[in-house]
Order: C-alpha cells, then sequence, then structure tokens
C-alpha cells in the first residue's frame, strides 16, 4: 500500500498488514484510520503515545499470549522517529505471530525514513496520508455529518469547510454542535452557530509561526482590524508558557492532561495540538523563546507605534527560526 484508496481496499478485503505505519501532512487522516484500523473487537490493546512510548513495554505487549485467545494490538503516536532496530524487532513479532498487530502513527516532519523498516519482505506497509483535495475533504465531512445525524447539504458542507478554512478537523468538530438541531442546516445556522476560522484569530497566527508556515497573510489581516501588536506579542508568550506547561507534563508523565494542566477541558483537537507542537521543542528553546518574547515587550511599551511594528516583525521572524 502507498496511498489511501489502496488502505480503503486492504480494509474492505481485510488485508491489513500487521505492522503498518500511517505518516504524512495529514494528521486528522492519521488519526482517522487509526481509530478505523484500532477497532478489533476483544483486542488486547496497548496505547502509547508521544514520549510514553518505552521498547521494553512494547516488546513484552507483542511477546505475550492473550488471555482470551484475540489479538494484541499495540497503538503507537509519535511526533519523534521510533530508532530502526526497535521497529525490526515489533515488526517481526507481528509477522512471527498472526495474532499480533502493530499500528504506528508518525506525527513528524520526516517522511522520507520513517517507513524504512515496514518492507514488505518484514511483513509491513506503510502508507502516506496528504491533505484531502477539495472534494475529498467534502466526502469526508459529508460522512462524518451523517453519522452523527447532521442535515448538510453539499453547499452547507461547503460553506462550513469555507469557515474553518479548509480544515477538516476543526469541520468535523463543529458538526457535534449542528447535529444537535435535528433539523436541515444551511448557512445561517452555520453562521450563528459555528466559530468562523475566516476571522483570523492571533491564535491563527500562532499556529502558522510555530509550525513554520507562512504569517504574513494572517498578520496583515489581524493588524488591518486594529489589533495592537503588544497585545499579539503578550498572547504568543502566553501561547509558549502554556506549551511548555505541556511539555513538562508530557516529559514527567508520558502523556497530556490538559484538566491538570490548563484546569479544565479544552476540545480534544485543541488539546492534541498543545500536545504535538509542545514536544517539538526543547527546554533551551522555550527559554530562548520567551526571553526574545519578554525583551521585545519591553522595547514595545518604550517605543512609538510606528517601532512598535518593525519590532514585532523581526520578533516573529526569529521565533520562526528558532522552532
Amino acid at each position: 500500500m502507498r496511498n489511501r484508496k489502496e488502505l480503503d481496499a486492504a480494509i474492505a478485503a481485510n488485508t491489513v498488514p500487521n505492522a503498518l505505519i500511517l505518516f504524512g501532512e495529514s494528521h486528522f487522516l492519521i488519526d482517522r484510520y487509526i481509530t478505523t484500523l484500532s477497532n478489533i473487537a476483544d483486542a488486547n490493546i496497548l496505547k502509547m503515545y508521544h514520549d510514553a512510548y518505552h521498547f521494553e513495554t512494547a516488546k513484552a505487549h507483542l511477546s505475550q499470549g492473550s488471555l482470551f485467545g484475540g489479538e494484541n494490538l499495540l497503538v503507537v503516536k509519535r511526533s519523534k522517529k521510533i530508532p530502526k532496530g526497535d521497529l525490526d524487532k515489533l515488526i517481526a513479532l507481528c509477522h512471527n505471530n498472526s495474532a499480533n498487530i502493530f499500528i504506528y502513527g508518525y506525527y513528524g516532519d520526516d517522511y522520507k525514513t520513517p517507513h524504512k523498516a515496514f518492507t514488505k519482505k518484514a511483513g509491513g506497509d506503510f502508507v502516506r496520508l496528504y491533505h484531502p483535495f477539495a472534494g475529498e475533504a467534502l466526502a469526508i465531512v459529508k460522512q462524518e455529518a451523517q453519522r452523527l445525524g447532521a442535515s448538510l447539504d453539499h453547499y452547507s458542507i461547503q460553506h462550513l469547510l469555507a469557515t474553518q478554512n479548509g480544515d477538516i478537523a476543526l469541520a468535523c468538530n463543529e458538526l457535534n454542535k449542528l447535529a444537535v438541531l435535528q433539523t436541515p442546516i444551511t448557512s445561517k445556522e452555520i453562521d450563528e452557530l459555528v466559530y468562523g476560522m475566516a476571522e483570523v484569530t492571533v491564535e491563527q497566527l500562532i499556529t502558522a509561526l510555530l509550525n513554520r508556515q507562512n504569517f504574513t497573510e494572517p498578520l496583515e489581516r489581524i493588524l488591518q482590524s486594529g489589533e495592537d501588536e503588544v497585545r499579539i506579542i503578550t498572547a504568543l508568550s502566553a501561547y509558549i508558557s502554556q506549551l511548555y506547561l505541556f511539555y513538562v507534563y508530557i516529559k514527567l508523565h508520558g502523556v497530556a492532561s490538559a484538566k491538570a494542566i490548563l484546569g479544565y477541558e479544552p476540545p480534544k483537537f485543541i488539546v492534541q495540538q498543545r500536545s504535538q507542537l509542545s514536544i517539538k521543542f526543547n527546554q533551551e528553546t522555550y527559554e530562548t523563546i520567551v526571553t526574545l518574547l519578554l525583551e521585545t515587550e519591553l522595547q514595545m511599551k518604550s517605543g512609538t507605534k510606528t517601532d512598535n511594528s518593525a519590532l514585532l516583525l523581526s520578533a516573529l521572524l526569529k521565533v520562526q527560526t528558532l522552532v
């Protein structure tokens, strides 16, 4: 398998190999397929997310006999690559015992090497998941709407995706609100109930910045709306500080608990986003960024409005070189 079409066919024919890595640009699709593939009745499941991965524990899980005669399923989600030596041994355990299944979701940016161990000869395979085309995105949201019982026609789904800047994960998350209506949903209901991501927020700017994406357009739109440069810098400082709390918690406990970190439970996609971003940076990077932002804020508060625009852009560009 090399693409979604082949993966869908393998799922339909029940011929998915016992060792599979999913990786690529679309984290939404990686999550979606992991959920589908791990839905195995009576399976003995071990889930290891991010720094919770531990080779000896994973190996022991696949080495034991199932108590009830079902499959031993290992699901690993990581932004960091698992050493090839580990993968070779885990894949071999699945190749030598058909009751063992290993699903590896790799969320990192290296698309050239993470799948090298998953050869057909070794008993594995891989699928790279790209961002869906517009038509595919519509079909995915339509499928999710039907599952939730939300009544949206083609044009309503298009409008929903437009309000979320084409982000399928956000659009699907909003369907939970819309499904409550239990009536046909038009663009009117979407505009009233859905938070429009087309209205660029400071958080969108920050997310683009930290993901090394082009942030100039959202920055210009935010400044044109009258947003203050100091407010943007302080918001970025607060966001980085929050990411650091996620980073420390994951280092200590293996997985993030938004309730423990923030004191409340935000939507699932936000927790996933914070967790994935937080572990991309090390202690030194956090310290450097925070120092830079505090110094910039101090300069802004003692300078002119014109100076602030230049200081803001300079700080954002420096941050992007650090992440």
